[in-house]
């Protein structure tokens, strides 16, 4: 399989992809996320790690404003976020930011009325006005790299729960993103299937892909993350590189969370 490579996956510029300062999240009287900073550049590969309930999913919807946060700032590549759909004077709406940030869910969310080549050209011949034909020569390439290129007929009902979720990899992939979010992207998966996605997430990352994962394959993470950070209670309690965090964790905490795991 050819290595993943996206046309905007490297930024020249040493700014920041994302940054956040602050970030709120509450829902009702239950605060989620409790004041993040966070700073995402270029080709950078971050895994988030956690507790159920420490705000990890919650973070990364917010990174995309699939959850809109409550308080603090988010900026992508210099600019404000605005809390609205469209942009708005010095600051861009949630549309463009989401055309910009993919996002692979952990239950894939296919369109199970269209095919697989369906699937992955809707968003750009919808969202970005590709043609028809443009978006399907992309997606097929996609679909080859994903080792998927005999499935483009299929429906999301005649595939397995690993060739969805490559499937949804590649959906995001055809927006062209400059920064991907994938969560929790192989907790639906039985275990024979993990490693056909994970291998085409090592890709991405090989290929220089940003990208933010919440996992609780600690393995992975150690082998492909450059940054690891770990959360509890909606903030971060530690953060740093995957030898630190996962192989010399500092916390009492931090080292009985890791010894669920094994390996």
């Amino acid at each position: 399989m050819a290595v993943l490579e996206q046309p905007n996956a490297r930024i020249s510029s040493a700014q920041p992809v994302m940054e956040l300062r602050g970030l709120k999240k509450s829902f009702g009287k239950l605060d989620v996320l409790k004041g993040i900073d966070l700073s995402v550049p270029p080709g950078d590969v971050l895994a988030l790690i956690g507790p159920s309930g420490s705000g990890k999913s919650t973070l990364i919807r917010c990174m995309n404003m699939l959850e809109v946060p409550t308080g603090g700032t988010l900026t992508f590549r210099g600019q404000p976020v605005a809390r609205r759909f469209r942009d708005q004077a010095g600051s861009i709406g949630m549309g463009k930011l989401r055309r910009h940030v993919g996002m692979v869910f952990q239950h894939f969310n296919l369109f199970p009325h269209m095919t697989v080549l369906d699937n992955i050209t809707r968003g750009p011949r919808v969202v970005l006005g590709e043609s028809r034909a443009s978006a399907e020569e992309h997606a097929l390439e996609l679909l080859a790299q994903v080792g998927l290129a005999d499935k483009r007929g299929a429906y999301p009902a005649h595939l397995s729960g690993g060739q969805k979720q490559r499937v949804a990899i590649a959906r995001a992939l055809a927006m062209r993103p400059d920064m991907l979010l994938l969560d929790e992207v192989t907790s639906a998966l039985d275990p024979e299937l993990v490693g056909e996605v994970l291998a085409v997430i090592r890709k991405l990352a090989d290929g220089g892909m940003t990208m933010v994962l919440v996992t609780h394959e600690m393995g992975f993470a150690a082998e492909v993350a450059n940054r690891v950070i770990f959360m509890e209670g909606g903030v971060i309690a530690e953060e740093g590189s995957p030898e630190g965090i996962l192989r010399n964790p500092k916390s009492e905490r931090l080292r009985g969370f890791l010894s669920r795991f094994h390996g």
